[in-house]
């Protein structure tokens, strides 16, 4: 009898991909240094282009990828198109230089740009950091090469007129007008394999108050550090400084944030009360908490729901300065991180909140000791969740007068995953993927689909599939 070998699934190849993709950064990481485009970086490119995630888009088609780049962009330090040495380095006292501190819009790391051709960049959030922004640059390479294979007339270095044309409107260096806008984005828009339509309505959405034609800048320099890969053979390298390979893994960061929240607890008197730990956003249980009793006109006229929508806008900002000073003045502690760890803290001692101006049904103790602590931390990143859980659960104080926490629950409100929802909808995984080390602890999700029912609100139930380091 023949027996029939089927192909592997689209599932089998993701968690092969995943597990070569882990193991292939750990073994550059612990060399110390790779060229993302040469032969050290050629497994990572290969298994991310076969994992697609669905944050890089067309990222394995010849067009380029405007909304991953965006994306990407986002969450890198600004200029960093510009570099070919990019360097990953621990908290080595950059902070107190002359170099500016450059902190990227959607993801709180700081850098710092040494000289024309360098970026360092800090870590401190472990392993899962490194993961982020090695397939950040491993998407930002590939996409740069693309550019490159569009531009390139012949191994001499000789460019399409699209790229003379896109270089002058650069190096101009000036804002354009609507005119010449238009003009350089027909020219990038032949250079990206994408239609003017598509370029020019998110154009804007690169540009900042200093750079307004910051899409322009990007694809010039990615495109200009590719060529000069491909003709003058002058690779970009991603190096690892000795101290961050020395100090990963160790708690070091967890540790001073973890020792900061228990202070802060013992002077407040608020170590042994019963502790409920959330990771969130900083502004979710603040608004449920305090919204009703410090927006009482608006609450009056909106719905409750369209009121903390409001709040979630960067343009309320006096909104939520209301509801923040309303909070501090009733119950709210605030701890800003300086441990390294960029987890910003909220504590909330429930005995001082006024329950009756919000919609919960809470029904406080008599004693003010029972009546429970919430403690809500920003979210943490991978493998540093797990630091600094780890760190926050341990005993305080010595050897003859250990305290430990009366933490009676852990709730984890996420957000990197897909399943077939989109942006804005409730997700609720039920899988785990291990990215092989010991430090997870996968536990059976509470919450289900029917909890969400009649909310007005998509809900999506099932497995998650999330990007490696996310």
């Amino acid at each position: 009898m023949n027996k029939k070998h089927k192909g592997r699934t689209r599932a089998q190849e993701s968690s092969n991909a995943i597990e070569r993709m882990y193991i292939t950064m750990r073994h550059l990481f612990n060399r110390g240094f790779y060229k993302p485009m040469g032969v050290s970086g050629e497994t990572l490119r290969e298994t991310l282009l076969l994992l697609r995630p669905e944050i890089y888009g067309s990222i394995a088609e010849e067009k380029a990828e405007l909304y991953g780049l965006l994306y990407v962009i986002d969450r890198l330090p600004q200029g960093i198109e510009e570099c070919r040495f990019i360097n990953l380095t621990s908290d080595e006292g950059y902070g107190s230089s002359h170099f500016e501190v450059i902190i990227p819009p959607k993801r709180r790391r700081n850098c710092y740009r040494i000289d024309e051709e360098q970026m360092n960049i800090e870590i401190t959030r472990g392993r899962s950091e490194i993961y982020d922004i090695l397939t950040h640059l491993t998407f930002l390479f590939i996409e740069s090469h693309k550019i490159s294979k569009r531009v390139l007339i012949n191994d001499k270095g000789n460019t399409t007129r699209d790229w003379v044309k896109l270089e002058k409107a650069v190096l101009s260096g000036k804002e354009l007008s609507q005119k010449e806008r238009e003009i350089a984005i027909t020219h990038i828009a032949n250079i990206l394999g994408r239609t003017f339509e598509e370029l020019f309505e998110i154009y804007s959405s690169f540009a900042t108050k200093k750079q307004p034609e910051r899409l322009l800048h990007i694809v010039y320099w990615l495109g200009k550090l590719a060529i000069d890969e491909v003709v003058n053979i002058t690779k970009r390298i991603v190096t690892f400084s000795p101290v961050l390979r020395e100090r990963l893994g160790h708690h070091i960061h967890g540790e001073i944030w973890s020792n900061t929240i228990k202070e802060t607890l013992i002077k407040n008197n608020l170590l042994k009360r019963p502790i409920h730990i959330i990771s969130a956003n900083l502004h979710s249980v603040m608004n449920v908490f305090y919204a009703p009793k410090s927006l009482k006109a608006l609450v009056a006229k909106k719905e409750i729901f369209e009121v903390y929508q409001n709040l979630s806008k960067n343009s309320n900002e006096a909104l939520r300065k209301k509801v923040t000073q309303e909070a501090l003045k009733d119950g709210m502690i605030y701890i800003k991180d300086k441990s390294g760890t960029n987890i910003d803290v909220q504590i909330f001692d429930t005995s001082k909140i006024d329950f009756s101006s919000t919609d919960l049904k809470i029904q406080k103790k008599s004693e003010d000791s029972e009546n429970p602590v919430i403690f809500v931390m920003d979210y943490a990143f991978g493998e540093q969740a797990y630091e600094t859980i780890d760190e926050l659960l341990k005993p305080y104080g010595n050897k003859s007068s250990k305290t430990h926490l009366n933490i009676e629950s852990i709730s984890i409100m996420g957000k990197a995953g897909i399943l077939e929802g989109g942006k804005g909808d409730i997700m609720i995984p039920s899988a785990h993927i291990f990215e092989g080390t010991a430090d997870n602890y996968p536990f059976k999700n509470e919450l289900n689909k029917d909890d969400f029912e009649n909310q007005g609100v998509n809900v999506c139930q099932g497995t998650m599939v999330t990007v490696l380091g996310t």
